[in-house]
């Protein structure tokens, strides 16, 4: 019992030392695992950009504008939402009359086509007949007051008209031509919007599956750790518990050291004593008869001075009875052979064990990684079907198979379209020549009349210029009624296409009302529902993805996807993680191999424990080594007869005393100074076991309580180290498959299938159809009809200008005579045409 304490406080000791580290690792103390390491995810979403078309301001948008005006009056009706319904979903349900009405404004200028092509062709006629048969509208006979005045208003009104045409003519000339230019990268823009947008709709499938093969990242990252978990967890087992069981084997060595001097210093007092009591028995009669001898002689009466040595020479006897030492036979008995074991190797071997630990954790959880690196390299089932789950996959195929035909298809179309564009650019070049040659005509006939004119006063001039005058504007006039049926039909079959393209198509798309069509239930077909062909639950507002795609939105956002698709149920790996926390709780590692005390120490030290060595009376020999080993100093007895030899007057005396000087110092030097030296060390010896006897039992009890609860434990606290170790690998792993949950979620619902593309190939197609088409088509035909209509008052001021510059016929007057005017000269009065 006197030993409790001393275990108690030793065993709470390692007991706490213990605990703590357990509570440090119980509080996911992860050491060197750390939290999990940023992963860089490549971008899944392609950087997706359609360069958006604008038509640059140039000096035609003021015509551009009158000409949409103009149609706007032209075509008062709304966006004929009704109509288009009906013409989509019941063709054969749509009258005609429904359609005149709406048209009603195109009708009125078809009429007026109609009445054109009657009128001017048949005026033309007449005026031909009218010429051929009389010199209709040819001269103006008489010459009278009003005759100038009505002269220079002709040529004036005529003047303006043909500058008139003139400006219509040009515009026409650089609309047309503008047409022309335009049509064709129109034309090849409708493959690139259809690649384009192919493009987008075939990457969504590309840039999901580049998605879900980032999941290699963290499966790599996670391989690459778990090739060195192995050591982790050994250099972790070791680090956590290398206090604990250094200190237990330094106790267990420093005991083994104690053990060793213990017994070495037992031995040492036996053989000890044996050769001191064997010393003291050949010592004893040796004493005694140098104590006899000496005491004869100096009791003698001729002895002088020898009263002091007499005295001397009686305490000349043994001191110190070994034969009274305790016995330590028993003692020795019980630690005969002991120690056996070498203590000092044992625990370098027991060290060499417990440092080879990462390596033992290391071959025992091989087995056991390699089955967790088969679990990691699988890919969760639900990762696997995010891509063919996700709303459209099928409608995406579908989509984009779709927009490859019709890439292919337009194509022929457009070189078509091109073809006719190229005839129709040919047949406005030829009208508008044709127009021009008006103009030049009016200009030529005008210029050449005015000159004729001018020198009509000149007795000598001939009016040759004048009837040249006359004849271009003639021609002019016959041009004008030559290709009018021509060139209205053009005007009137451009503007009824153009002009329909305007007002039902780019003004409505401009003002949102198609969008708005399009978003009305019932609008479309069925075959053209936008959610039914993308497989949405929820229909789809256009104007309203339109607005969002403008600004950059996602498809996720756009198509309202998370009521139609569980982003998060694709995303749960839970299965995948419980597998792999499964497989990781398999890992065990084995730490019975370090046995801290091998039995051979362990039956040293339990021989040490029972051994009695503190019983062992250690005062009893300390009161013999107490003691002289002779009651006096032999040198000086020695020394001393030396001196009283040399004063004897007895020579025979003196001889004798100086014999017995040198048996005492014989003595002295051949047995008495072994005696003291057996003594010093049995001193020694027992002074050591009588110091570290008594606290020998207490340390081995402990030692070997602390070996054995140690030994125990080791198994439950390696394992809950291993436990904790397991538990931060796997927090840490979850780390990397977290991060990349959360990268493809926001990919998924916010960078992957940005629509901006959709937005912007329909402003493009807005842009190409209405802006860069439809705006100088429609100018063509405006400016063409312009010149249409301006060559009635052409045809008219010209022939009404052309009768005054033929020769004219004066009227004699009654009180003029030959006499009166001797020098005139006759003039033709009247020439045929």
């Amino acid at each position: 019992m006197v030993r409790a304490p001393g275990l108690l406080a030793a065993l709470l000791g390692l007991g706490l030392a213990l605990a703590l580290a357990l509570r440090r690792a119980g509080a996911a103390d992860c050491g060197a695992l750390g939290p999990a390491e940023r992963l860089a995810f490549a971008p899944a979403a392609k950087t997706r950009w359609l360069a958006p078309r604008v038509r640059a301001p140039g000096p035609l948008d003021p015509l551009y504008g009158t000409v949409r005006r103009f149609l706007s009056m032209v075509q008062l009706n709304p966006f004929p939402a009704e109509l288009i319904k009906a013409l989509l979903n019941e063709p054969s349900s749509v009258k005609a009359d429904e359609v005149v009405r709406y048209e009603a404004g195109y009708v009125v200028c078809a009429v007026i086509t109609g009445l054109y092509l009657l009128v001017v062709p048949a005026a033309g006629l007449c005026f031909c007949c009218c010429r051929c048969r009389r010199p209709c509208g040819g001269r103006v006979k008489m010459e009278h007051k009003t005759m100038a005045c009505e002269r220079g208003t002709l040529m004036a009104f005529l003047l303006l008209t043909t500058l008139v045409l003139l400006i219509g003519v040009v515009t026409a000339f650089v609309t047309n031509q503008r047409t022309h230019e335009q049509m064709g990268p129109s034309a090849k823009a409708l493959p690139e919007t259809l690649l384009s947008l192919r493009g987008l709709v075939s990457d969504v499938p590309q840039e999901l599956q580049a998605v879900a093969q980032q999941f290699s990242l963290p499966q790599e990252q996670v391989l690459e750790e778990l090739d060195g978990v192995h050591g982790s967890i050994g250099n972790t087992i070791h680090t956590q518990l290398q206090s604990t069981v250094y200190e237990v084997l330094a106790s267990v060595l420093s005991l083994g050291q104690a053990l060793q001097v213990s017994v070495d210093h037992l031995r040492a007092l036996n053989a000890t004593s044996v050769e001191l009591q064997e010393g003291q028995q050949a010592l004893a009669p040796a004493v005694q008869g140098h104590r006899e001898r000496l005491l004869a002689l100096l009791q003698e009466p001729s002895c002088q001075g020898c009263a002091e040595a007499l005295d001397r020479a009686h305490a000349l006897e043994l001191g110190a009875d070994f034969n009274q030492v305790p016995s330590v036979d028993d003692a020795l008995h019980r630690l005969k052979g002991v120690p056996e074991a070498n203590f000092s190797n044992m625990v370098q071997e027991e060290n060499s064990t417990f440092n080879a630990l990462p390596a033992l954790a290391t071959l025992q959880t091989a087995d056991v990684i390699r089955e967790l690196k088969k679990v990691v390299a699988q890919q969760p089932r639900e990762l696997r079907t995010l891509v063919e789950a996700f709303p459209g996959w099928e409608a995406a195929s579908r989509w984009s198979r779709a927009l490859e035909e019709m890439e292919q298809c337009s194509r022929p179309y457009l070189k078509e379209v091109q073809r006719y564009e190229k005839y129709r650019w040919m047949v406005g070049c030829l009208l508008c020549s044709v127009v021009l040659l008006v103009v030049v005509c009016n200009l030529l006939g005008l210029n050449l009349g005015i000159w004729g004119l001018c020198n009509r006063e000149d007795p000598s001039h001939s009016e040759a210029k004048g009837k040249a005058g006359a004849r271009f504007l003639m021609v002019g006039v016959g041009f004008s009624f030559l290709f009018a049926a021509p060139l209205i039909l053009l005007v009137f079959v451009t503007f009824l296409l153009g002009g329909n393209v305007q007002t039902l198509v780019c003004r409505s798309w401009e003002s949102g009302e198609l969008y708005e069509f399009a978003d009305t239930p019932g609008s479309l077909p069925s075959s053209m529902n936008l959610s039914q062909l993308l497989g949405l639950k929820k229909n789809l507002s256009v104007f309203l993805a339109y607005q969002q795609c403008k600004q950059g939105a996602a498809l996720w956002t756009v198509l309202q996807l998370n009521d139609s698709y569980d982003l998060e149920k694709h995303l749960d790996i839970s299965q995948y993680t419980a597998k792999l926390q499964q497989e990781l709780q398999k890992l065990k590692v084995d730490v019975k191999n370090l046995d801290l005390l091998s039995p051979a120490a362990r039956q040293d030290l339990q021989a040490l424990q029972s051994s009695g060595l503190e019983s062992i009376h250690y005062p009893g020999f300390l009161v013999e080594i107490q003691k002289p080993v002779v009651n006096i100093s032999v040198e000086k007895l020695a020394q001393e007869l030396e001196g009283l030899a040399q004063t004897q007057g007895n020579t025979v005396l003196g001889q004798q005393l100086q014999k017995e000087a040198q048996g005492l110092r014989k003595l002295h030097q051949e047995k008495l100074l072994l005696q003291q030296r057996l003594v010093a060390k049995l001193n020694l010896s027992v002074h050591a076991l009588a110091s570290s006897a008594p606290l020998l039992q207490p340390e081995t009890s402990d030692v070997l309580d602390r070996v054995t609860h140690l030994k125990g434990e080791l198994p439950t606290w390696a394992t809950h180290i291993l436990k904790n170790e397991s538990e931060c690998f796997l927090t840490r792993e979850m780390g990397y498959f977290s991060q990349y949950v959360a990268w493809v979620r926001e990919e998924v619902t916010q960078r992957i299938t940005t629509c901006q593309p959709l937005s912007t190939a329909l402003d493009n197609g807005r842009v190409i159809l209405c802006d860069m088409v439809a705006d100088p088509w429609n100018a063509f035909w405006f400016c063409l009809g312009w010149c249409a209509f301006f060559l009635i008052p052409s045809v008219i001021f010209a022939v009404k200008t052309s009768r005054y510059f033929h020769p004219i016929r004066k009227r004699l007057s009654a009180s003029s005579s030959e006499d009166t005017q001797p020098f005139h000269i006759p003039r033709v009065t009247s020439l045929e045409l």
